[in-house]
């Protein structure tokens, strides 16, 4: 059995999941698992239509993107992967998908609004939306650049990748990710819900007043602040 059969079947659980909570059409999307210690991620192979894949048919991948294991050719976005795992290290799952509102969002090179609690119970912040990317990173290593292109992001805006784990690539799509790649999935989900809910909020009120300071310290913190009880 090959020592990354664990990332591998961690890879295609959370590949899995997309379809079902229909964040993919085709094959419009892809997750990957990272192991620290190995220095190598498991990633969906490209073009592989969901209801084809398994376990054994997950690419392994190192932080620098070279194909350590594997006979299929690994996702066309594994360059923007593997950068994301080399220089943010906090990182152990990667999901990127087309939602339709997510990416709706994207295309209209908008960060989303935080309107309301269902967003204040994950962040304290829009949900960023980086710009367009410069010609020279197009028709240079697009994938790889496409890496950079968020990491520059966070750092010219001073956010914090272990506290945003979402975000818009203006004219593209949206990227999430987390400790583990459940919590990516989980994170790509709550994107597109709160995507959909800012589209339905400007629809029925294009001047919907952003949610107030008070409830977004309260829902936050309710769940993510030092004396959090929600939950069990």
């Amino acid at each position: 059995m090959s020592k990354y059969q664990h990332i591998k079947q961690t890879a295609y659980e959370a590949n899995m999941q997309l379809p079902k909570l229909g964040l993919v059409l085709f094959t419009f999307g892809n997750v990957s698992a990272a192991d620290r210690d190995l220095g190598v991620f498991a990633i969906k192979p490209s073009g592989i239509p969901y209801d084809e894949l398994t376990p054994e048919k997950m690419v392994i991948v190192d932080f620098d993107g070279n194909t350590i294991e594997g006979n299929l050719r690994p996702s066309s976005d594994t360059k923007t992967h593997a950068v994301l795992y080399k220089y943010w290290a906090g990182i152990n799952g990667i999901v990127h998908t087309h939602s339709t509102y997510a990416t709706a969002w994207a295309q209209a090179q908008r960060c989303i609004p935080i309107f309301g609690t269902t967003h204040a119970d994950h962040l304290t912040t829009d949900i960023p939306c980086a710009p367009p990317m410069e010609d020279n990173r197009i028709i240079g290593d697009y994938e790889y650049q496409t890496g950079f292109q968020i990491i520059d992001y966070f750092k010219d805006n001073n956010l914090d990748y272990k506290e945003i784990e979402m975000i818009l690539v203006g004219n593209h799509a949206p990227f999430t990710w987390g400790k583990t790649a459940e919590k990516a999935v989980y994170n790509s989900a709550v994107l597109e819900a709160v995507a959909h809910m800012a589209h339905l909020t400007e629809q029925i009120d294009n001047y919907a007043p952003r949610l107030k300071d008070s409830l977004i310290k309260k829902h936050y913190e309710r769940k993510h602040g030092p004396d959090s009880y929600y939950g069990q």
